[in-house]
């Protein structure tokens, strides 16, 4: 027989991981930022800024003609904002984080070589996904932000997410396994799943609106946000109303696990979780939808179209594994 793991390795692969997964969400949430205030070429090169390891503070340390210098590189109009050079450093600054952090997962994930390899392959393969993404990222730049190539970089962090929300899940199936289901229907499961596809296609609806907000964006300067809404494509309103029916799907999940789990159930926990981060991303559409498109509701709408997947999806290995003892 393997040799059983040591209780407080396995704690401390959970929260370690679970941080990583974390770092995740801020850069999903840094990146948001950073489309919302038009700072994608605030840093016009990579892995450098403007040339330099730290970007520069004022335009004075750049060159006198760096302009036609970053023309001849492809990218027109490239105007020095300190505001942005730094907002864009510091995404990539929380990349970087997210790199080692994965690093030390994947490393401390070698504890259940012995009882569970999948464990330590999954999070090996997390972390030659995270070192893709910030390949992809350098495309992105040099794309100079083409909207299918942030849209494939969004949502590659998305699925980074749920291989670690997976790797970490499997890892505490002893622990998720002795949590009682036997009063859930048996078709939560499936409503669940249901959940989670209407989600994905949210997401890709949401991805196309923010396309377009970034080309109206373009056209307006990144100003005169109360007149955006003027020119939002059908898609937007599609979107906006299929909201009301996930918003019911997922409330009826997590009034099903209030009336058959136990009140201090971590199933219950998450479905509560689960409905604040849908009424969250409501109340960031409805504010992006009627008072002008205001920058900081951009990125909190995106972190929770992202979070709510990733609960959801949490919500459905712990479904799978309860019940189970090993």
């Amino acid at each position: 027989m393997p040799t059983p793991i040591d209780n407080q390795a396995i704690i401390r692969f959970r929260r370690l991981g679970t941080l990583t997964i974390f770092a995740v969400y801020l850069v999903i949430l840094a990146g948001g930022i950073v489309r919302a205030s038009g700072a994608g070429m605030g840093c016009p090169d990579w892995p450098t800024c403007f040339g330099q390891w730290i970007p520069p503070t004022d335009e004075a340390q750049l060159p006198a003609n760096y302009h036609e210098i970053y023309a001849q590189r492809g990218y027109e109009n490239t105007q020095f904002n300190p505001v942005k050079t730094w907002t864009e450093y510091t995404n990539r600054l929380v990349g970087v984080t997210i790199g080692i952090l994965i690093f030390l997962t994947a490393w401390s994930s070698r504890i259940f070589l012995k009882t569970d390899k999948t464990i330590f392959y999954l999070a090996l393969g997390s972390f030659f996904l995270v070192g893709f993404q910030g390949w992809l990222g350098s495309t992105v730049v040099a794309s100079n932000l083409k909207p299918v190539m942030i849209t494939l970089h969004m949502l590659l962090a998305l699925g980074i997410v749920a291989l670690l929300t997976y790797t970490i899940t499997r890892s505490q199936r002893d622990f998720i396994g002795q949590l009682d289901t036997g009063q859930l229907p048996a078709k939560i499961q499936t409503v669940l799943k249901v959940a989670m596809a209407m989600t994905l296609l949210q997401v890709a609806m949401g991805t196309q609106v923010r396309e377009a907000v970034d080309f109206i964006a373009h056209e307006h300067s990144y100003i005169d946000r109360k007149y955006w809404r003027d020119d939002f494509p059908i898609i937007f309103y599609v979107h906006r109303s299929f909201s009301s029916i996930i918003l019911f799907t997922n409330l009826w999940i997590v009034w099903k696990l209030r009336q058959g789990v136990a009140k201090d159930s971590l199933l219950l926990r998450t479905g509560y979780a689960l409905a604040g981060l849908i009424i969250t991303a409501i109340l960031a559409g409805v504010t992006l939808d009627r008072l002008g498109v205001p920058p900081v509701a951009q990125p909190v709408h995106l972190l929770m179209a992202n979070m709510i997947f990733g609960v959801q999806f949490f919500l459905a290995m712990c479904l799978n594994y309860a019940g189970k003892r090993q």
